[in-house]
């Protein structure tokens, strides 16, 4: 995306989608987990890292994806525990998202 991150309006946007990270609705929190993907900003590194701990696992799948297209190596770590606790259909979004952040193969998402 090619936004001036200190832009208001961006900066607005980016906030708005940050405090959805933590709503009450597992289907805003997977939505904003997406967003920022898509934005692809750095500063959302670590409130999606907390997010692979979220009690949806929707969530957890959607953060996992997030952090790979963001591609910040301060995920590898998180992603590589998480992959201990996760069902299937996360852990296969989780090595997908290690794959794409060591730049194994990079998929188009």
């Amino acid at each position: 995306m090619t936004t001036d991150r200190d832009d208001p309006a961006y900066m607005a946007r980016f906030n708005h989608f940050l405090a959805m990270l933590t709503d009450d609705d597992p289907s805003h929190r997977w939505k904003a987990a997406e967003v920022l993907a898509r934005l692809g900003d750095e500063r959302a590194v670590q409130p999606l890292i907390r997010a692979l701990s979220d009690e949806d696992w929707r969530v957890r799948q959607k953060a996992a994806w997030a952090l790979g297209r963001i591609g910040d190596p301060r995920a590898l770590s998180p992603l590589r525990h998480a992959l201990l606790h996760e069902r299937e259909g996360v852990k296969e979004i989780i090595n997908e998202a290690l794959d794409r952040i060591k730049g194994i193969g990079r998929p188009p998402f």
